[in-house]
């Protein structure tokens, strides 16, 4: 709370989160870090519901809410326009949930960091649709029961990292508030640089995960303790860097804390176990290369 207080509020109390919300814990530290001189844009998600309609807004900076699929093409318009205006130092900051990112929006997404458009875009994911009542996105991981796949989904994770950082943009990143310093380190870091950057941030969501009111942040450390959500960074694509390299615990106990796993069989929970240590070692290797080595 000491770096929060060092930095103005710009998210307001009595906003529309649920209890408990790790969405809008993340996102009260990536809007006062990101401070006053910048503009929002915030597709229909549960973010959208926490911000709220104009001009009621729960946010201190000008919001712009734009359809589910074209977040990062008005953010790249508010940027070009407000160069055009000589207030190239205003940062533009995209809030959108995973569905808004990893599947509807991709498109947009994937031609502003083609274009190396100058914004931050942070994705608060979720794993799945939480605020139009559970239903799984490509974010959504390998057998979690949603609204839409309730015996469980039978498809992994999309590596939304790894897609964009192959488009060689100058950063991406995951985050998570369980560990608060390294998310800090990192907005501050985006936000000192200029170009198409990305953070994706997991937001365990109470209601959607099957967790109590306060089981937010154990989850979300679960997960990083686990190896299933690995925090690490890439800078022009090439370069990795993997920033909490101790794994403490199996992934058996993340998902015991979770019921929307609940009923998954020895062999799903092993497949599970292979599928994140796989996806782990996949890490190491890029870690362990020189930077370009592997440049597309």
């Amino acid at each position: 709370m000491q770096d929060l207080d060092n930095h103005p509020a710009m998210l307001c109390s009595g906003h529309a989160a649920c209890p408990g919300c790790m969405e809008a814990l993340s996102a009260r530290h990536v809007l006062a870090r990101m401070g006053p001189d910048t503009i929002a844009v915030i597709p229909p998600s549960c973010m959208a519901i926490i911000a709220g309609p104009q001009p009621y807004s729960s946010l201190k900076i000008p919001v712009y809410q734009p359809t589910l699929e074209a977040s990062a093409a008005a953010a790249s318009g508010i940027r070009r326009a407000l160069n055009a205006t000589g207030r190239g130092q205003t940062q533009v900051l995209v809030l959108a949930g995973d569905g808004g990112t990893y599947d509807i929006g991709l498109q947009a997404l994937s031609s502003a960091a083609e274009r190396n458009e100058d914004m931050l875009y942070v994705c608060l994911d979720n794993e799945g649709y939480m605020n139009t009542g559970a239903q799984k996105s490509s974010s959504t991981p390998l057998y979690a029961r949603t609204s839409s796949t309730p015996a469980g989904k039978l498809s992994r994770k999309k590596n939304l990292t790894a897609i964009i950082a192959a488009h060689g943009v100058p950063y991406t990143a995951t985050a998570s508030v369980g560990f608060m310093p390294d998310m800090l380190r990192k907005i501050d870091k985006a936000k000192a640089m200029r170009g198409f950057r990305l953070l994706t941030l997991l937001v365990p969501c109470v209601d959607g995960w099957g967790l109590p009111d306060d089981g937010g942040l154990r989850a979300a450390r679960y997960a990083v303790e686990c190896g299933a959500f690995p925090l690490y960074e890439v800078e022009h694509g090439t370069r990795y860097t993997v920033n909490h390299r101790e794994r403490t615990r199996p992934v058996a106990e993340y998902l015991a804390v979770q019921k929307r796993y609940r009923g998954m069989s020895a062999d799903e929970t092993a497949r599970l176990q292979a599928e994140v240590d796989a996806g782990w070692d996949w890490l190491m290797r890029l870690e362990g290369r020189e930077a370009g080595q592997f440049a597309p």
